[in-house]
């Protein structure tokens, strides 16, 4: 009885996530907003925590390899300058990881970002995964980055998880790990966030 009530749970709680939304951006456009950052090959995680009670609310994953981009599986951010195929942005300039983290730290939530340090083959590794996962349904953006981060050399000890904050608290675990807490008084209603970025002279 208690097997058929776990079984009847998960499906249900899979149905309340929502089906994936699949897009994919034109080559042309991709190939335009290719990004190559001068900084280290690595690998960053954000995580958003509620200032309420710590909890995890959503994850993101910014790898930076010989392009930049950002996994945001089921995430709602996005920017109308940056093609996006199936959660995968591309053209990660500084400007836009700072839009970003802004669109999620606000009044209700706290973002943490932990970035480590790899090598090259790792991070073409992680780019490659993240581009061949494919969309991700609503409240699966956990459980599918640390499928991605689980498989790459050095991140053994990463476990597949739904829930954000476990995934930190692993992630932070790794060896040479840097973390920063970044925190936000914005409004709750990140709309305008969006709007702001999209006129923002900088992009001119």
């Amino acid at each position: 009885m208690r097997r058929i009530l776990v079984s009847l749970i998960a499906v249900l709680f899979v149905a309340a996530c929502g089906a994936a939304e699949p897009k994919w951006a034109p080559d042309a456009d991709v190939a335009q907003a290719r990004y190559v950052h001068d900084g280290p090959k690595s690998i960053t995680l954000f995580t958003v925590l509620t200032t309420e009670n710590g909890s995890g609310a959503h994850a993101g994953l910014l790898i930076n390899g010989s392009q930049r981009v950002i996994f945001d599986p089921a995430g709602t951010w996005h920017h109308p300058r940056l093609p996006e195929r199936n959660d995968v942005h591309f053209g990660m300039r500084p400007l836009m990881v700072d839009f970003y983290i802004d669109y999620h730290a606000r009044e209700t939530y706290d973002v943490i970002e932990q970035t480590v340090t790899v090598s090259p083959a790792v991070a073409e590794a992680a780019l490659r995964a993240v581009m061949a996962y494919g969309a991700v349904p609503k409240a699966q953006c956990t459980l599918a980055i640390s499928s991605v981060l689980r498989d790459l050399p050095g991140f053994e000890s990463i476990r597949t998880t739904w829930y954000p904050k476990n995934l930190m608290d692993a992630f932070g675990a790794l060896p040479g790990v840097k973390t920063r807490k970044i925190t936000d008084t914005d409004t709750n209603d990140n709309h305008g966030v969006l709007m702001v970025q999209a006129g923002d002279p900088r992009l001119q």
